[in-house]
């Protein structure tokens, strides 16, 4: 497989020459993989002088090629387009530098799913978001209810307060007019309020009238 894969570079005019002090790509992974797309990416050595990078894409078991190259760029990724779906796939990275390329890096395999599968995932993360934005309504919704029942019930508490300080302040004004009535009532000699009665003193046999005496009776 090297072979073929040095045969095809070399058909397409890319030079073989092979950098001493060069070190392939690492960590290469693949992400967003859909039907007919995904991304792979990598890391380089520190240190290495790079300005550029090679992939090669292989389906599985097809003596096929494509050979992506570009150059004075310092990007970690590179997109892979024009997929087949349900189609495992081979990927292979490389670094260019002034004096060459890196060797090969490890394969990198994947597969593509369905596009049916991958509209359905789609379909599940705009349902997710939805979800996620009803449920934030229902806690807005919430919140405001709490905030206006919390506003009603100080303004409740406050006119309790208000009230019971009025009725508190009108307390004194009731027990100074009932002192007044109390004592309008009431005479100089009997300040708790006699009755005034008159009783006359009973008649002697000799017919002298005699006279008439009030008598306060308490």
């Amino acid at each position: 497989m090297e072979r073929f894969f040095l045969l095809v570079l070399c058909c397409l005019g890319v030079s073989r020459v092979t950098a001493d002090s060069l070190s392939p790509p690492v960590n290469v992974t693949i992400r967003e993989v859909k039907a007919n797309s995904a991304v792979v990416s990598w890391d380089i050595p520190e240190g290495d002088p790079v300005i550029g990078f090679a992939i090669t894409q292989q389906k599985k078991d097809v003596r096929m090629l494509r050979f992506i190259q570009e150059v004075n760029t310092t990007t970690r990724s590179c997109a892979l387009w024009d997929l087949e779906e349900e189609t495992d796939y081979i990927v292979h990275v490389q670094s260019i530098s002034m004096s060459g390329t890196s060797p090969l890096s490890e394969p990198l395999r994947f597969r593509t799913p369905k596009e049916a599968e991958t509209q359905a995932s789609k379909s599940k993360d705009e349902v997710t978001m939805e979800e996620v934005g009803q449920t934030t309504q229902l806690r807005a919704g919430e919140l405001i209810i709490i905030v206006v029942v919390l506003i009603m019930w100080a303004g409740v508490i406050a006119l309790f307060c208000r009230q019971y300080d009025i009725i508190k302040d009108n307390e004194p004004n009731n027990n100074k007019d009932k002192a007044k009535n109390s004592s309008e009532c009431s005479t100089p000699e009997h300040p708790t309020g006699g009755l005034l009665r008159s009783k006359p003193f009973p008649k002697k046999k000799n017919n002298n009238r005699m006279p008439s005496v009030n008598i306060i009776e308490v």
